[in-house]
């Protein structure tokens, strides 16, 4: 049995779970996500909870049963509480552009980056970015597109990098003389 897969997904107050015939709909206050599921994986709602079974014991079973437990907890925590990814700007920055961010990273130009729909871009200072939004599939592609911009250089550490993520610098060129 999935250990992630049987374990029911509790609904908050002011978020409402619809069941479909292959497909699931979670209503928060201002957002509505939906997600499809395989056939052979059963979905209800039962207590305030929703619980997700397998039908057999095969291997896609097994897989598909804890990917779509797991889909439907983040729905629900993305219309309840909302996702963020934060990034840090190293040696550059940025500024808010309407509803884009206007990012100065080293190109003759400056770079303006637009969001996604379902996505708020906003800024912290002048060198972090909070992507935020209730699709966390939706608000970690935009956060990956805004870090695509200028990744972070291996030499000097410079670029746009997850807030905590470590980047190993690697020794220059007069390392390795002595």
């Amino acid at each position: 049995m999935s250990r992630i897969g049987k374990q029911p997904v509790p609904i908050p107050s002011g978020v409402s779970v619809e069941i479909e015939t292959g497909m699931v709909r979670v209503k928060g206050a201002s957002v509505v996500l939906e997600q499809p599921y395989q056939r052979g994986i059963n979905v209800r709602v039962d207590d305030g909870q929703v619980v997700v079974e397998r039908r057999d014991d095969s291997r896609a079973q097994r897989a598909y049963h804890g990917l779509t437990r797991a889909l439907i907890a983040n729905m629900v925590t993305g219309v309840s509480e909302g996702f963020t990814k934060s990034l840090d700007l190293v040696g550059y920055r940025v500024q808010a552009a309407g509803r884009g961010v206007n990012l100065q990273v080293g190109y003759s130009h400056p770079t303006v980056v637009e969001p996604m729909e379902g996505i708020t871009l906003e800024v912290q200072g002048n060198n972090r970015i909070l992507v935020r939004g209730a699709d966390k599939q939706v608000v970690g592609e935009m956060a990956a597109r805004i870090r695509r911009v200028r990744k972070p250089d291996a030499y000097k550490g410079k670029g746009i990098r997850y807030t905590g993520e470590q980047v190993r610098l690697k020794p220059g060129k007069t390392a390795g003389r002595s």
